[in-house]
């Protein structure tokens, strides 16, 4: 059943294009403020977060480009990537990180009586990040959540549990292309007023991976010091990806200067 929710309008809506991708660049405060409009005005929004794993893993697969250019807000989730938008001369007021911004949107939430469904990450874990959440924000709706290990052949039974469960906001904690083709499949189907992807973030309440220090965050180290954590699983990722994405950043460029 498709949801009868409007589309998502925004008056003086900030967007650019890079490397193929329309990026919105926001502040925090306004990603937060067009999130509570939309949620009270009945709206649909579909949010996700992009940086240079992102750009390198797009830059391979059309259809991952396709979603994100559907989605109706794209945040700029890593300082490489604010980098490189300054860099080709692009006003970038800040990084947004998907977990600083999911934070926002809980205190949003237990503010305004929003309901919240959580999507992702080992049974564990999430159980953990639940009674975390809970904890922090002691009135908010928690309307369900579930795992992030089910089979495609499972998918319409998870958005059947989601519509019933009846959230506002949805916080989807999947893999990257996995979360983005859910939603690009499921969103006409899915009854809820926000999505977000939010990467890594119930592992982090769940006290799994932690993140790092303020000033490794500001200076554009972070990814670094996730590696460290998980050396032999990331380090394709941000050392092979990172030189990946320096040449993506340089083409770009070129692009730019030309037009």
């Amino acid at each position: 059943m498709e949801h009868s929710m409007t589309k998502l309008f925004i008056p003086d809506k900030k967007e650019l294009t890079a490397f193929g991708i329309k990026i919105n660049p926001f502040t925090i405060n306004e990603f937060v403020e067009i999130i509570e409009c939309g949620i009270k005005e009945n709206n649909q929004i579909v949010q996700s977060g992009v940086n240079a794993s992102s750009i390198v893993e797009i830059k391979q697969n059309q259809d991952l480009l396709k979603a994100y250019n559907n989605c109706d807000l794209v945040n700029i989730d890593g300082m490489s990537l604010v980098w490189a938008l300054r860099f080709f001369g692009c006003k970038v007021p800040a990084r947004v990180a998907c977990p600083d911004l999911a934070e926002e949107v809980l205190k949003l939430a237990e503010l305004n009586n929003f309901s919240i469904f959580l999507l992702g990450t080992g049974k564990e874990q999430l159980q953990a990040a639940v009674n975390n959440i809970s904890n922090k924000f002691p009135d908010l709706k928690i309307s369900g959540f579930h795992d992030g290990f089910f089979k495609e052949d499972e998918e319409t039974e998870i958005v059947e549990l989601i519509n019933k469960s009846k959230p506002n906001i949805l916080f989807l904690g999947l893999p990257s292309p996995k979360k983005e083709f859910f939603v690009e499949k499921y969103k006409t189907q899915l009854n809820v007023n926000y999505v977000l992807g939010v990467g890594g973030f119930f592992d982090i309440l769940a006290g799994a991976i932690k993140r790092a220090p303020v000033w490794m965050q500001k200076v554009g180290l972070e990814w670094f010091y996730r590696f460290l954590q998980e050396p032999k699983r990331l380090f394709r990722r941000y050392f092979v990806g990172n030189i990946v994405f320096l040449r993506l950043v340089i083409l770009e460029k070129k692009s730019h200067s030309k037009s």
